[in-house]
């Protein structure tokens, strides 16, 4: 079992990193935004913030690594080099999957990584549909003591699991599972796509259960069932992977879809962001954070001070959105008018 997780694990970061798994004719819509600029915005630029709240913690920024790997030799270097680069900038940290963590000890290092960030927020990751394998709230509760972290988040992945050759598909009766979870874990649970987004609908159910965050996580960046087809040995598969790579929620259209239906609950924006401008852009839509995954992965392959140059890279990017239009800090980018559909 051991060798089959580490197996898969290394293969989806091969995967993502060599090919083009984004989905096709489909976009985060970020493009369809643009800010009105400011000429004379009246504010100092070193006198922007970025500080946040998040979890409960102040924040420096309102930026995540999003949930990407963990259960592989080669996750142990990444995961080290992001949480490390995350405690200098004060960015949260969300973890891969922590399945591997309880169903072998091997590489359970890659998913310990609190003693290199000792003070910001770190999320465990499982998917949802392990409620339904044998995953209860006991499990869950090792996972957040074995990995020191302040909150789970379940991720939703259901077309994945469909492409994936050992995947699992049996997602009935979740919601009163998700809702157990919530009422005896003890810890904060959010709820993440993979890539395909969350509609406004679907997370009012969930957050009227007890979710805490809402991660977007919409269709224009990483397509999982793309990934899948490169793994998969079923040509029927393979085949039903291409005829999905248009599927999803634009992130755009699952920000405003969730923000209308769920008001003040906390929504991370995640889903092919690229940039500090569209994080920008995120957040005047109504995220309260950002997320960014495979647009940081590479870096996290290669060295702490790579992954730290595009962190800061970002922040600039945002500091220099706010500076455009005029406003010094999140509470006055989320109420901007000068956000524009084009």
């Amino acid at each position: 079992m051991s060798e089959l997780i580490n197996q898969r694990k290394s293969e989806h970061i091969q995967i993502t990193l060599d090919e083009k798994v984004t989905g096709e004719n489909i976009t985060t819509g970020f493009e369809k935004f643009r800010f009105i600029h400011n000429a004379l915005p009246e504010i100092d630029f070193e006198e922007i913030s970025l500080h946040t709240n998040f979890l409960e913690h102040q924040s420096k920024t309102p930026f995540l690594i999003s949930s990407m790997t963990g259960g592989a030799a080669f996750a142990e270097s990444i995961n080290r080099n992001l949480a490390t680069a995350a405690q200098e900038r004060g960015w949260a940290l969300a973890l891969g999957s922590t399945r591997a963590l309880i169903e072998s000890t091997q590489h359970r290092s890659s998913f310990q990584v609190r003693k290199y960030a000792p003070s910001i927020p770190i999320i465990a990751n499982l998917g949802a549909v392990q409620l339904n394998y044998g995953f209860d709230v006991d499990k869950c509760r090792q996972i957040i003591d074995l990995t020191e972290s302040n909150a789970l988040v379940l991720h939703l992945n259901s077309i994945q699991e469909v492409i994936q050759t050992e995947g699992d598909t049996n997602f009935k009766n979740l919601l009163v599972k998700i809702e157990e979870l919530c009422r005896k874990l003890g810890v904060p649970i959010g709820v993440k796509e993979v890539g395909w987004g969350i509609d406004g609908l679907t997370a009012k159910r969930l957050v009227d259960v007890g979710i805490s965050f809402i991660d977007t996580a919409g269709a224009g960046g990483t397509s999982w069932s793309q990934v899948e087809k490169f793994r998969s040995n079923v040509p029927v598969k393979k085949k039903a992977a291409e005829a999905f790579s248009e599927w999803g929620i634009p992130t755009t259209e699952s920000i405003v879809s969730v923000k209308e239906h769920i008001g003040n609950q906390p929504i991370i924006a995640s889903g092919g962001m690229h940039t500090g401008l569209d994080a920008a852009k995120a957040i005047a839509l109504g995220a309260s954070m950002v997320g960014f995954g495979r647009s940081i992965l590479k870096e996290a392959t290669q060295s702490v001070e790579d992954v730290l140059e595009v962190m800061e890279t970002k922040e600039l990017e945002l500091r220099m959105s706010m500076f455009g239009i005029g406003v010094a800090s999140l509470k006055e980018l989320k109420e901007t008018n000068r956000l524009k559909s084009i």
